[in-house]
């Protein structure tokens, strides 16, 4: 198992409440496969540096898991599929 930090920016459209199930439901992909979630962070609406899909704001979320590789594949293919997620970036860490 190897250590990850996916930062996932959430479409503004989304209610700030409802970011939490949002999360959660791409995580269940992690911990189905016997991997853990060990930080969530949701950092809140932000600026972006550059418009996205004609937005200039998105919701700011960051990750820290503990999965296989194909795992955390799979749950950001998941979340690529997802419209409410506009982007996401996945980072091995080196702990």
């Amino acid at each position: 198992m190897r250590k990850y930090e996916v930062m996932v920016l959430i479409d503004s459209d989304v209610d700030e409440r409802q970011v939490p199930g949002l999360i959660e439901k791409h995580l269940e992909t992690i911990t189905n496969d016997g991997g853990t979630v060990d930080n969530t962070d949701i950092w809140g609406r932000r600026r972006l540096a550059y418009d996205i899909n004609k937005k200039s704001e998105a919701i700011y979320v960051v990750l820290q898991i503990t999965a296989e590789p194909a795992t955390v594949s799979e749950m950001d293919r998941l979340m690529s599929i997802d419209e409410k997620v506009v982007r996401t970036k996945v980072l091995r860490r080196e702990d």
